[in-house]
């Protein structure tokens, strides 16, 4: 029987990486640096949780994710350079720093990392499922009924446009990318003190990549990559359950079943999708 609140857990990390995602790629901003950001956010969140529990590695992972949105800021927005370059550059910095520090914090093979969880409220609810059913009402409203968001979905369309009307377009650009940001973080650092309650190198195994693609199947709504990133969490939750069974099979054909679904939604669903007209295109304010 399919436990809900259990697939919600599962699809957190994906979701709300994809939700803030969404409203980023609504401004026009493609943060390939997604898996990077997560991860730094999992390796910060559990070294804090070490020292002072499970709601301040939280709190650092979300600060983790707003401080690379900022730096990411800084030369995709100031310096107008190419969004994948500085995403890129991200993934590899994150990627490389948590593994040199894991290593010469915990040794070479590293060693077993025990965190408490974050607590769980009601039927199994904890902070990282609340704030994913936060995210599907909230940033949806808060794209599509509300004046802020007009003005967020006319930057990634027509940049002009948005800026003829008064509004900043990268002061909109930097706004979105600081939820987009802070939502990374929260799902990396759910990943670390909400799910594993420990950390390993490359924890996150791609789930940022998995997110932007969920983006992409959501038509750039976030409510409808939430609803995608359940997916995503169904064929987690179903891979763990067929390994449990012994069925035989190589572990790793199950692994892959999350990777598998998200490559086909860039295949199938990919070409059909119309996707933001400014999005990745730099923008400079008129002279």
């Amino acid at each position: 029987m399919l436990d809900f609140v259990e697939l919600l857990r599962f699809s957190a990390p994906v979701g709300l990486a994809a939700a803030g995602e969404a409203v980023g790629q609504r401004a026009g901003v493609l943060n390939i640096g997604l898996e990077g950001v997560m991860l730094g956010a999992a390796f910060a969140s559990v070294i804090t949780a070490q020292h002072f529990g499970p709601w301040a590695g939280l709190a650092v992972g979300i600060a983790i994710g707003l401080g690379a949105a900022l730096l990411q800021a800084l030369f995709v927005l100031t310096l107008a350079a190419d969004q994948v370059v500085v995403g890129t550059a991200v993934n590899l910095l994150a990627l490389g720093l948590t593994n040199t520090l894991f290593q010469r914090t915990f040794g070479a093979t590293g060693a077993l990392i025990s965190v408490e969880k974050l607590p769980q409220f009601g039927p199994g609810l904890d902070a990282g499922i609340l704030l994913l059913l936060a995210s599907v009402g909230g940033l949806g409203w808060l794209v599509f009924r509300s004046k802020w968001g007009l003005a967020v979905r006319a930057a990634g369309e027509e940049p002009k446009a948005a800026a003829a009307a008064g509004w900043s377009v990268l002061r909109l650009r930097l706004q979105a990318m600081l939820i987009a940001g802070g939502l990374a973080g929260a799902a990396g650092a759910y990943l670390g003190v909400g799910i594993a309650g420990s950390f390993s190198q490359n924890m996150t195994a791609g789930r940022g990549f998995v997110a932007i693609a969920m983006v992409t199947f959501g038509r750039w709504k976030p409510a409808w990559a939430v609803g995608a990133s359940l997916l995503v969490g169904l064929a987690e939750l179903f891979q763990f359950r067929l390994q449990a069974m012994s069925s035989g099979l190589p572990p790793q054909l199950f692994t892959a079943l999350p990777y598998a679904f998200a490559l086909a939604v860039l295949v199938l669903v990919g070409r059909s999708s119309q996707a933001p007209a400014a999005l990745a295109l730099p923008y400079r304010r008129p002279r």
